[in-house]
């Protein structure tokens, strides 16, 4: 059966850094042992100074003249970056689709992402809208023409994207030291990621986006799955194809080591009762591993931690 949530997957496919060591040369040693000096404390992000002028991921200029204090969010990633950098109180609308954290369900729903409804925006008289991956531009302007502030936080499908929408969401919400922390925090986790299977011999993957009588999809070369397999030391065998379309005939034949699926839906029980999959090794031998997507479609603050659950279902050794 095909997912029934297919579209939020897709949401990923339209949406790493080394953390830089700091370090001290030793002094010469004096004769007496001076007493020791306690270390910096890092300094303090400025309060963002208003008006504020930012360029958002669109290229467009966007003049924030104050402190927004009432944002809706038309993306499920903006969404959580909005709760992640502290600035949740602020929230009053958001999409269907926004569901984590958790207190988001009390927020008022705006509609979907691609069709908000705008007159329960006005409702709500937003300061900021954020938008991000599959947005409709068309909406934008409309907004735009009624006089609303609209800030594109689009990762075009990168770490460094995401870094840079949660810095730029916490300049303009005036939460920049708690933004710095979860990038550095991101950064660090992909970093230490890296240097993990840094030599490794990959072990072969497939990412399942759909599966049975609705077609087979997973994600092809180029993808920014495809990308986060390679870093968390994967080979995809679907690299050969690009965008989602695959053959379940190709994938019997490449029989890869791990096969990945959805936690949600029950997908693992529809990929083990389904032909195809049922004859592949890693579903025989119990390498159908689950994992929570939206850790992985929703580019934003958990990123990293989707990057680490996949490199520990494909190398729970060096974790």
């Amino acid at each position: 059966m095909f997912k029934k949530k297919f579209w939020s997957l897709l949401l990923m496919l339209t949406l790493v850094l080394t953390l830089a060591a700091c370090q001290s040369p030793s002094p010469e040693a004096p004769a007496e042992t001076p007493a020791e000096t306690p270390a910096e404390a890092p300094a303090e992000a400025a309060a963002t100074a208003y008006p504020l002028t930012v360029t958002d991921a669109s290229g467009k200029t966007v003049v924030i003249e104050q402190e927004p204090m009432k944002v809706v969010s038309l993306s499920p990633a903006a969404t959580e970056i909005v709760y992640a950098v502290g600035a949740g109180e602020k929230l009053v609308g958001r999409t269907d689709y926004c569901k984590f954290p958790a207190e988001a369900a009390d927020v008022l729903s705006v509609g979907t992402i691609t069709e908000p409804n705008i007159e329960t925006i006005a409702s709500v008289e937003p300061d900021l809208i954020l938008v991000s991956n599959m947005f409709n531009d068309d909406v934008r302007t409309k907004l735009e023409s009624l006089g609303y502030k609209v800030l594109d936080l689009s990762s075009h499908d990168t770490f460094e994207g995401v870094y840079n929408a949660i810095s730029q969401t916490g300049s303009v919400l005036n939460k920049q030291d708690q933004a710095n922390v979860i990038v550095e925090d991101m950064k660090t986790t992909v970093a230490e990621v890296e240097e993990k299977v840094a030599g490794v011999e990959p072990k072969t993957v497939y990412y399942v986006v759909g599966y049975g009588e609705s077609g087979d999809y997973t994600a092809g070369a180029g993808t920014f799955i495809d990308q986060m397999l390679t870093m968390a030391g994967g080979a995809n065998v679907a690299n050969d194809t690009e965008g989602w379309k695959y053959s379940i005939e190709k994938l019997v034949e490449k029989d890869p080591e791990f096969v990945i699926c959805s936690l949600y839906n029950d997908d693992k029980a529809g990929i083990e009762a389904t032909n195809g999959y049922k004859e592949l090794t890693a579903v025989k031998e119990g390498r159908l591993v689950e994992v929570d997507n939206n850790l992985i479609d929703l580019q934003g603050p958990r990123l990293a931690q989707g990057l680490l659950e996949l490199a520990k279902i494909m190398h729970p050794e060096l974790f």
